[in-house]
């Protein structure tokens, strides 16, 4: 009888655990599929966001093309001068709206985590300095900005262009917060992170760490917003007027420079929003980029390698109107037998990243096997993956981002050459 009983209770035990691994499996299917459905609908949500703010831009662009249009079609000699003033402000304001949509690009490519990282040793008040009036005009007349920099601020080690993405972002939701009026008021100081600070909650880095703070006198978020403020897709405006991933972008770029970000708010009482970032040894890099890197053209050759006809035409007109021979290639294996063939020297291999056929790496290493004494250049809205280690930017690898000015192109593009050109054999007819 006990061994007849053992034996029932064995098959139970047995079909009991076959039951519970069974349940176990089919909660594991349900949340797998509830967490397609939620990765699907945020994905809906950033499309409809991303749409919603590049459709506002390019209606602004469109619209403002047409009006250009109409001016210079319909002007005369004896009203050239108004309407080429109209026909001016137009092209300002399609310019601006283009700036928009590319600084749109760039913190979305930031969100996924695809930008190209290039950290340098920076003074932080450096870069809130050369951030203020852009800030000023973002905000507009009835946000006042104050700043308070007490003493000497220790170096950080950041891309300048992330930490000023931060700010933005910081600055914009802040105003937001603001549409009445208000004050921004952005601080710095030194702080030594010990156990204690930790302790509190704190994940920034044990020691010397610069402390940034960016409040504002707004309405302030309720406990259930702030705690969510972070997290991707998280936002408080209607559906398809905004993103909602401007805070996430700020939050990964901070972690990424090793530091940490919090909220201090309450309903009515502001937001104050602290970053911490570790300071770094050495000094910080002096900011020369504010002043165009000039050279004079010396005759020399430029190869440039685009599968985006448009783009190329761009760069080669950039690159013509400034004194430059220029040769053009669509793909990496067309721009290879052009060197193949060509008789003169090429002093620059200008080339995209990602390309059909043939990756721009690829095609710098093949031409250089030709040619070992040309300089290169990359152009590329992405490069994380192809040029890049741990998400930086490999030593020696001169990139331009897309999309690119006229100044960012020629100054780049001197930099790469001064000092390298070596002279040039005579020059052939080449196919452009």
């Amino acid at each position: 009888m006990r061994s007849d009983a053992r034996e029932v209770q064995d098959r139970f035990d047995v079909r009991r655990d076959g039951e519970r691994r069974e349940a176990l499996e089919q909660n594991e299917i349900l949340q797998a599929r509830l967490q397609q459905a939620q990765r699907l609908e945020n994905l809906g949500q950033l499309a409809g966001g991303i749409a919603h703010d590049f459709n506002n831009l390019l209606g602004v662009i469109l619209n403002y093309v047409v009006f250009v249009s109409e001016e210079m079609d319909a002007a005369t000699d004896a009203d050239w001068g108004g309407r080429w003033e109209t026909a001016r402000g137009d092209v300002t304001q399609i310019k601006r709206s283009a700036e928009r949509a590319a600084r749109l690009t760039h913190q979305l490519l930031t969100f996924a985590g695809r930008q190209v990282v290039r950290p340098q040793v920076l003074d932080l008040d450096q870069v809130i300095s050369g951030m203020m009036e852009l800030l000023s005009r973002t905000l507009g007349e009835h946000v006042a900005i104050t700043t308070s920099f007490a003493g000497r601020r220790w170096p950080v080690l950041a891309d300048p262009g992330q930490l000023e993405q931060v700010l933005m972002n910081l600055a914009v939701n802040a105003g937001e917060a603001m549409p009445g009026g208000g004050t921004l008021t952005i601080e710095t100081d030194n702080v030594t992170v010990d156990a204690d600070f930790i302790a509190g909650g704190s994940n920034a880095q044990l020691g010397r760490n610069v402390r940034l703070r960016v409040s504002d006198s707004g309405c302030g978020m309720p406990a259930d917003v702030s705690e969510h403020a972070f997290e991707p897709f998280f936002t408080t405006k209607p559906t398809g007027a905004g993103t909602g991933f401007g805070l996430a972008t700020a939050y990964g770029i901070i972690a990424q420079a090793k530091g940490d970000i919090r909220i201090y708010s309450g309903a009515g009482a502001g937001t104050t929003f602290s970053i911490m970032l570790p300071a770094t040894a050495g000094a910080a890099t002096a900011d020369a980029e504010k002043v165009p890197y000039q050279r004079s053209p010396k005759g020399e050759t430029i190869l440039v390698v685009e599968d985006e006809a448009a783009l190329r035409a761009v760069a080669r007109r950039i690159f013509v109107r400034n004194g430059y021979h220029v040769i053009t290639a669509a793909s990496g294996p067309e721009a290879i037998e052009i060197v193949r063939t060509y008789q003169g020297d090429i002093h620059l291999l200008v080339t995209g990243v990602v390309m059909p056929h043939m990756l721009g790496k690829e095609v710098a290493e093949q031409i250089r096997a030709l040619k070992p004494t040309i300089e290169v250049l990359f152009t590329s809205g992405y490069a994380r993956g192809v040029l890049t280690s741990q998400d930086m930017l490999d030593p020696h690898v001169i990139l331009v981002g897309k999309p690119f000015t006229e100044a960012e192109l020629m100054g780049t593009a001197a930099k790469v050459l001064n000092g390298h050109f070596r002279g040039f054999t005579t020059i052939q007819s080449a196919p452009a």
